[in-house]
């Protein structure tokens, strides 16, 4: 398998798996009342996935990767929407919904901001690059705060946790080790990458033994 043809296989792996991650956050949004994401995670998604759809198309025009962006964003969409529906309840103790509306919007605003200076500063490809694997590692440790926090398996699954894993991994291979044809292989993605590996399969690991504990 030449060099182009792995690239293809692991960015469609990756898309894969990350929309099977978020259409099970959609559906455990929706079936169990509760959201899915964290919302930092979800916001910094939004924001990328949104900046990168729009940018690319300008730039790229229709390639897999855009698609793959706009596919992404219109899912995160929904997992909003798990996220105001069912999310106050949460948060009722410390906020109105008025200013749980307020709140989110800042965090949104904020997320969109920090994925805006991270192309700027780098340049769309690096600076996406860059910008995906920190907010990656970020959400595979909110994954673990949340699992603390419900001290349940409330809205989440092992095929989510899985599909993360593996949606992550994919990627590193790509841009840590191998390299792309427009981002040479790095090591601060690779590293970054290798920690969330590490992160998710904790995750796992502590997923399982709450739902076997909720099973007996």
């Amino acid at each position: 398998m030449n060099h182009e043809t792995l690239s293809l296989v692991l960015a469609g792996l990756s898309g894969l798996c990350w929309t099977i991650v978020y259409i099970e956050c959609i559906r455990l949004g929706i079936k169990q009342k509760t959201y899915a994401m964290p919302f930092w995670a979800l916001a910094l998604n939004i924001g990328w996935e949104g900046m990168h759809s729009v940018i690319g198309l300008q730039k790229e025009g229709v390639s897999l990767q855009v698609v793959i962006n706009i596919i992404w964003f219109i899912f995160d969409i929904g997992i909003l929407y798990t996220y105001f529906r069912y999310g106050r309840k949460e948060f009722s103790a410390a906020f109105s919904p008025f200013w749980l509306y307020v709140w989110s919007a800042f965090v949104l605003v904020f997320a969109f901001i920090i994925q805006f200076l991270f192309v700027k500063e780098f340049g769309l490809v690096t600076g996406g690059a860059y910008s995906a694997f920190i907010q990656n590692l970020l959400m595979s440790l909110l994954f673990i705060d949340m699992l603390a926090y419900r001290k349940s398996s409330e809205g989440q699954s092992l095929m989510l946790a899985v599909n993360k894993w593996l949606g992550t991994l994919a990627p590193t291979i790509l841009f840590g080790y191998l390299g792309a044809p427009d981002f040479s292989a790095s090591a601060l993605v690779l590293a970054l990458g290798i920690f969330c590996s590490i992160v998710d399969l904790i995750y796992i690991m502590l997923l399982m033994r709450i739902q076997a504990k909720e099973r007996a």
